[in-house]
């Protein structure tokens, strides 16, 4: 075709269909897109939804159907999940772990946090760096070491045990992620208060530690959500069922000659609420925190 017959009708044609099949093509990956998140995330969801009908039926029902809400829902699985395990109890004693461990992280790492950021000392970077390489050390190769621990100064069998080694655990990602969020301050704040003559702790208290209520929050709920699935710590360091936290006691319903499955699962249900309306609470906080360590 002479190029020189081409008229401008036809240039803006050719640019409608390039166009067009722009389209069908972003739309057709949008459709693959959108279907293989779906998948995901009725994959993903399917165990849950397992968990919370298994939690309403009776155990021959779980037994001759697995499958989530086939069956009338029932509330006297709950009842005797209560009836078999001692729930107030297990739940004060994960209570004590995690608010106990939430308190001292947001004691400590803030404070951290913020002398990485802002402050000037020798080794700055190294020491970071350090802190970052315990991210990678898998947990499991010290559990020995924190029993042999605990049992040396005294802490065998109290909460403690179990709070200080988390504690300890979630220094990496804690001061990560105060850092960040940190460095997302504005320096003329902190010239302008050294200006009026506040100390670097005066600083903190005031300026620093009030602005970075997001990333506060979103590091209680990290610790919080750890603290409370714990398994392995509580069983390693105390032998007394009476100090057990929930996930622990769920394990005494697996232990049994013939397991109550629906019970296990209305344990778990149990466990897995208070982390729900958490999360449904404080999830803008949550994620503004990460935002803004993110950016940092």
């Amino acid at each position: 075709m002479n190029t020189a017959s081409i008229t401008p009708r036809d240039t803006v044609r050719r640019k409608s269909a390039l166009t067009a099949g722009q389209r069908t093509a972003k739309v057709t990956s949008r459709l693959i897109v959108g279907s293989l998140l779906a998948v995901y995330a009725v994959v993903s969801i399917f165990p849950f939804a397992v968990m919370v009908g298994g939690a309403l039926k009776t155990n021959q029902q779980i037994i001759s159907n697995p499958l989530p809400f086939t069956s009338p829902p029932t509330l006297q699985t709950l009842a005797d999940t209560f009836d078999a395990l001692n729930v107030p109890l297990l739940l004060f004693n994960s209570l004590v772990l995690a608010i106990g461990a939430c308190l001292l992280v947001l004691l400590v790492y803030p404070l951290a946090g913020y002398a990485f950021a802002v402050l000037r000392f020798p080794f700055k970077r190294t020491i970071f760096a350090v802190f970052v390489g315990v991210l990678f050390v898998p947990g499991v190769t010290v559990l020995l070491p924190v029993v042999i621990l605990d049992q040396n100064l005294g802490l065998y069998g109290s909460p403690l045990a179990v709070i200080l080694p988390h504690v300890n655990g979630s220094a990496a990602i804690a001061i990560i992620l105060m850092r960040a969020y940190y460095a997302t301050i504005p320096t003329e704040l902190h010239e302008a208060a050294v200006l009026d003559g506040c100390s670097e702790f005066s600083i903190f208290a005031r300026i620093y530690f009030p602005l970075s209520r997001s990333a506060l929050i979103t590091l209680t709920i990290l610790t919080f959500v750890g603290s409370w699935n714990e398994y392995v710590l509580p069983v390693l360091t105390n032998d007394d069922p009476n100090r057990f936290p929930l996930p622990v006691g769920l394990q005494s319903l697996l232990s049994s000659n013939v397991v109550q499955w629906n019970q296990v699962m209305a344990a778990a249900l149990i466990i897995v609420v208070p982390i729900i309306i958490l999360f449904v609470f404080l999830q803008r906080y949550f994620i503004n925190g990460l935002q803004g360590s993110v950016k940092g």
